[in-house]
């Protein structure tokens, strides 16, 4: 029984995701996935990869994610999961990547310009 290990990101968030055969049960951080995010939209993007496949029940998972927000963590750790399940069976490729969940979003934030507010809004700006 061989442990497989991925990792998935997304803006800053850094998932390393462990797969292994088992009964399903899901830890962030060592703590049920429930317990971490709290709304069932979350839930969902960390469990749509097991729907897709119908793999659901099938794996133990345990992620360590730190930075970013709860948002860009679930979607760093659904990658990460993603990707282990292409690893374990090349056929789930097939399933996975019409959904987009093996895609590696790109969008991050613009950085700050001086003589600005932020990247793209610009101080007040008075005529007389």
């Amino acid at each position: 029984m061989s442990v497989t290990h991925t990792i998935g990101r997304r803006k800053k968030s850094v998932a390393r995701v462990f797969l292994k055969e088992g009964s399903g049960v899901i830890s962030i951080n060592k703590k049920d996935y429930k317990d971490y995010f709290d709304t069932a939209a979350l839930h969902y993007k960390v469990e749509q990869a097991f729907l897709i496949t119908e793999t659901t029940g099938q794996y133990d998972v345990m992620v360590n994610v730190d930075g970013g927000g709860i948002t860009g963590q679930a979607e760093a750790i659904r990658l990460g999961i993603s990707r282990g399940l292409c690893v374990i069976n090349p056929d789930h490729r097939i399933a996975l990547k019409p959904e987009g969940v093996l895609t590696r979003d790109p969008r991050m934030v613009e950085r700050k310009k001086f003589g600005q507010k932020k990247a793209r809004k610009k101080f007040q700006f008075s005529k007389r």
